[in-house]
């Protein structure tokens, strides 16, 4: 339970620091549009803090450290989650900067987003499935 406890305070903190990094970012370049930076914040805080608490409320009851695919789960979870907001952190950079975008670097920027919302969904599958499967201790 408590390394579960361990990854939530790590989203929780990184979640916050998105946050403050949006808000002062955007306040010190006077931007006042639309930024994805502002989904940052939100992903961490919901995907991450949100969910391993959750995650370490079913593990104190159910033997999910036994099951490969909670293994599975915790591996490519913890790899889409931080490389969709990081993804989302250089998008939003770069429209507070005004930087124009080729159509290949807006495309790469997307293209690796979309690959860690892929593996969120499958890290989402998996942490169902293994729950499915696991046996109350």
């Amino acid at each position: 339970m408590k390394k579960y406890l361990n990854y939530s305070l790590s989203y929780g903190v990184m979640g916050l620091v998105c946050g403050v990094y949006f808000r002062e970012f955007t306040k010190i370049m006077g931007f006042t549009g639309i930024t994805t930076l502002s989904k940052a914040h939100p992903h961490f805080l919901i995907l991450g803090t949100m969910l391993f608490l959750i995650v370490a409320l079913f593990s104190d009851r159910l033997d999910l450290e036994k099951d490969k695919t909670f293994a599975l789960f915790m591996r490519i979870y913890n790899i889409g989650l931080p490389l969709t907001v990081l993804m989302m952190l250089i998008r939003g950079t770069l429209q507070v900067l005004g930087t124009p975008l080729s159509k290949g670097l807006n495309a790469s920027i997307s293209g690796i987003a979309g690959i860690g919302h892929i593996l969120l969904g499958v890290g989402f599958i998996l942490l169902i499935v293994s729950l499915k499967k696991a046996k109350t201790k």
